[in-house]
């Protein structure tokens, strides 16, 4: 909004409204009318987003940008708990955004902190005193209860948010509602890529989110906004959603992905020379699933209240599929084939074993394609399935 654009006039009436766009965050100052006219309080004002007559004062509601002269608000301190890969991947982020990040870790990083411009403190004691603007829990779910009911809350500011990124959401949310003091604000997310799919930038890569229990005004409101511009600005999609939704979705995604990769690399599945690009795929899903933690898997399993469903689902599809497969090879035609083909070195007399399969071996398994099975009208069909 250019300053040579302005306009103003008092207001006829006293829901006279003047409103500009912004995406800027909003303060609010009162002045006289007459000093509202001044011209040198119009020259120097904060960019107009709302006039409004109130007892014969006009009240400016401002944001802050300065017409001719931009004021960037103050980067955000974050301080995150668990700094371990993940931790230390959205803490590049935060700092390409230029914001002061602070580390904490049963692990010591600090040589890893220094040389990334992080400070790393050895106990959350410390890291509180710093007072960071907001809380960034990026422990393993399994420790996560822990460690938010070791916080010394007493040593933050009012309008302190706490956040995390764990891959469960109605675990996190319910327990910080429990025990987090209410001055403190509570934002879940989960940004849906890690160090390897995000390796290459966030550009497009979905990031959930819901605000629990933020203030809809003031500086909670403000660091809120910045904090969640900071993926916004880094070109991830940003997406709004409740935390029951988000672990309905993620038990027939994520917990699906890691359990069909889990089970794979029980296979020992290899490279071969002939590799399909589907087998490929394949492989780059058990590589990325083995590379986590099982304690990450189990969480996935243990704290995700559709977990159980899901897996339950998977095992009848499997026995579906085995049935649907198996069911095609109806008992009575696969024992013919299989009995007329003689296993090398064996005897061509009948087995004494009415139930036995002779299985040929690898060497004549093509002889089965030239095999003729024998017509059979039903009344031997019955007869032979009645002796079976």
């Amino acid at each position: 909004m250019a300053s040579s654009s302005l306009r103003f006039a008092q207001p006829t009436s006293a829901n006279g409204i003047l409103k500009t766009k912004t995406n800027t965050f909003f303060t609010r100052r009162v002045f006289p009318f007459t000093q509202f006219t001044n011209k040198s309080l119009v020259s120097n004002a904060r960019a107009i987003t709302k006039l409004t007559c109130v007892n014969g004062r006009t009240e400016i509601a401002t944001c802050n940008h300065i017409i001719g002269e931009k004021t960037e608000l103050a980067p955000l301190k974050i301080g995150i708990i668990g700094f371990g890969n993940f931790g230390q991947f959205i803490a590049k982020g935060m700092r390409r955004q230029g914001h002061s990040v602070l580390a904490t870790s049963r692990s010591d990083y600090s040589e890893y902190c220094k040389q990334n411009g992080i400070q790393f403190f050895r106990n959350m004691e410390a890291l509180c005193e710093e007072q960071p603007d907001v809380i960034l829990v990026c422990s393993s779910i399994l420790s996560t209860e822990n460690i938010i009911r070791s916080i010394p809350f007493h040593k933050l500011n009012p309008d302190t948010i706490f956040a995390d990124v764990l891959s469960v959401k109605q675990f996190p949310r319910n327990l910080f509602i429990e025990v987090l003091p209410p001055r403190f604000g509570i934002v879940c997310t989960h940004p849906m890529f890690g160090p390897e799919s995000g390796k290459n930038g966030w550009i497009e890569l979905p990031f959930v989110f819901e605000k629990v229990r933020v203030s809809d005004v003031g500086s909670q409101a403000e660091k809120c906004t910045q904090f969640l511009n900071i993926f916004e600005q880094e070109g991830c999609r940003m997406v709004e959603m409740s935390c029951e939704e988000h672990d309905r979705h993620a038990a027939g995604s994520q917990f699906i992905t890691h359990t069909i990769g889990r089970v794979l690399s029980h296979l020992n599945l290899e490279s071969t020379p002939i590799n399909t690009k589907g087998y490929e795929t394949l492989l780059q899903l058990t590589e990325n699933s083995v590379s986590d933690s099982f304690d990450l898997y189990y969480g996935l399993f243990m704290y995700n209240v559709n977990a159980t469903e899901q897996m339950d689902n998977l095992d009848r599809a499997f026995e579906t599929v085995k049935q649907k497969l198996y069911g095609r090879l109806h008992d009575i035609l696969r024992k013919q084939i299989v009995e007329r083909v003689p296993m090398q070195g064996a005897s061509k007399a009948k087995s004494t074993n009415p139930g036995s399969y002779l299985l040929p071996d690898k060497t004549s398994i093509t002889q089965l394609t030239s095999l003729t099975i024998p017509e059979m009208n039903l009344s031997e069909a019955v007869a032979v399935s009645s002796h079976r």
